[in-house]
């Protein structure tokens, strides 16, 4: 069977100590049966190593930081669809997707197809509402707040046992075992990511995650349970197995019914000593092992881009236990000429 032709934009190209989904995305897309795909990738930083990665994307176009805003963002995208007739794009960071959801109308208005939380899913999950959203969803979150300022996190530290969890507003994560090392963790979480903090009570247990894709009409499309392997001091799984675990998956689909999740979302949790699950964070968008579930048989950013173009899509009933994932980096060579022309032009 002929497969489809199709221009597909991804962000998240950085595949460094805290990779980037949008390599792995790639990969998923380039081994789908059913699309023939033209990558364009999107990046932010000139040493975005899938740039370079001429085997998996096949241009590269620089747009605007976050900071810049929606406007700008949609100025430099409508520049790129001129060039390329882009049908779908898939964005891949937290702090880009509230203006890749403002612009959803607009973007599908020009034929540009997304498929992404509402902006009701997206901010309900975001850290510091995490224990509402645990009320409202009946599921167990840790003890956490946010904090603004040194007075906050004194005051908060004074009703928790350490160590205690320091969380940037986006990403990063560390565990500080005394007042110092939290004041110091606040100070580089809010450098880095702004306001607020996020200060939440250590899980003692052990880390699963699950990946899972929501189709807006409270249908869990797909999932696939992992157990990290190794992880990085950011909290970075580095290798991961999947896992046989009913209770993982009646969790990923107890959330996306109930809030009828649109889109790619990745569950961290703990399952402490006594075997009770608690949700760290709900990431709203495909994470960087997505190409764990691929090999185990759920090609995630295929389905994700049929649900873009409005194609049906059989939600995925099995997945293979035991398959892992390990992590690894190389060094690319590349010719500082790509790197010059790139910083000049905006692409390559």
């Amino acid at each position: 069977m002929a497969r489809t032709k199709i221009t597909v934009a991804v962000t998240g190209l950085n595949n460094i100590d805290s990779p980037g989904p949008g390599i792995p995305v790639i990969r998923g897309i380039r081994e789908s049966e059913e699309f023939d795909a033209r990558i364009i990738g999107l990046a932010y930083e000139h040493l975005e190593p899938g740039i370079y990665m001429s085997e998996l994307v096949d241009k590269t176009y620089m747009i605007p930081y976050p900071s810049k805003g929606k406007e700008a963002l949609y100025d430099r995208l409508m520049e790129i669809h001129k060039k390329e007739n882009i049908d779908v794009i898939i964005p891949n960071f937290d702090a880009e997707l509230f203006s890749f959801i403002k612009l959803e109308n607009q973007l599908n208005k020009v034929g540009i197809k997304t498929f992404l939380p509402t902006l009701e899913q997206f901010e309900e999950r975001h850290k510091s509402n995490l224990p509402a959203y645990g009320k409202k969803y009946g599921v167990d979150i840790p003890q956490g707040t946010e904090v603004f300022s040194i007075a906050d996190l004194n005051n908060a530290l004074k009703s928790m046992e350490y160590p205690v969890m320091v969380k940037g507003k986006y990403y990063d994560a560390y565990k500080a075992y005394s007042e110092e090392q939290a004041i110091a963790y606040f100070h580089k979480m809010s450098a880095k990511w702004g306001l607020p903090v996020i200060l939440q009570e250590f899980i003692d247990g052990t880390e699963v995650n699950v990946i899972a894709l929501g189709d807006g009409k409270g249908n869990l499309t797909a999932a696939v349970p992992m157990r990290k392997q190794y992880i990085t001091d950011k909290g970075k799984a580095w290798g991961g197995i999947t896992i046989e675990d009913q209770s993982l998956l009646d969790l990923a689909h107890k959330i996306v019914s109930q809030s009828k999740w649109r889109g790619g979302m990745e569950l961290e949790l703990i399952r402490s000593a006594n075997g009770k699950l608690y949700i760290l964070e709900i990431n709203p968008r495909i994470p960087a092992w997505v190409y764990l579930a691929v090999g185990a048989g759920q090609n995630i950013p295929e389905a994700l881009i049929k649900l873009a173009l409005g194609n049906d899509v059989k939600p995925y009933t099995r997945y293979d236990v035991g398959k892992m994932f390990i992590r690894y980096s190389y060094d690319m060579i590349v010719d500082i000429d790509r790197f010059s022309t790139l910083a000049t032009s905006g692409e390559l």
